[in-house]
């Protein structure tokens, strides 16, 4: 279901990108230059960035009913923090009734961050690293035991066969 919203809002943004990119200038303005210096040919206006962000989320939300889920929501979730800043930036309004409105929009998009960062962590079930780990961890602490308790059973074994002066079988 939440698929759906990255889809939608990330076509618009690939099909229409100067309706937000005068909203983004305010992060585009401060990250394109980055991206320039990183690569020459990585687009650093704000309707470009716009697209990309977009296209993000279109794939993202594609991916996320797919086996490759965890990682499309930790994308979406990257792409939901620049979203959310330029586009419901609450501090900055003076009206009382647009401020809440824009509040409330930038916790809507907080909420929206919280379910893929979950989405993110989901193991369809499996077990999860922690788990994994301290599985591991229990069961080489098992086979140690049981290869010391083993070790000194032999070990008796060979010391009562020596002092009877007989053989050890095999």
């Amino acid at each position: 279901m939440m698929s759906a919203l990255f889809v939608v809002s990330g076509a618009k943004a690939v099909m229409d990108p100067d309706r937000l990119a005068g909203t983004a200038v305010g992060v585009t303005d401060r990250l394109g230059p980055r991206l320039a210096r990183l690569h020459p040919a990585l687009p650093s206006d704000a309707a470009s960035l716009v697209r990309v962000n977009g296209a993000l989320q279109v794939t993202g939300g594609l991916l996320l009913n797919t086996a490759l889920h965890r990682p499309a929501a930790m994308l979406l979730a990257g792409t939901m923090v620049p979203t959310t800043l330029t586009g419901h930036p609450f501090w900055s309004v003076e009206d009382p009734a647009q401020r809440a409105a824009q509040r409330t929009q930038f916790l809507k998009n907080l909420s929206v961050l919280g379910g893929l960062l979950l989405a993110a962590a989901d193991t369809g079930g499996s077990p999860g690293l922690p788990w994994r780990t301290r599985h591991a961890l229990h069961e080489a602490n098992r086979s140690v035991r049981r290869t010391a308790r083993t070790t000194k059973d032999k070990t008796r074994l060979a010391y009562r066969a020596a002092s009877l002066g007989r053989r050890l079988p095999g």
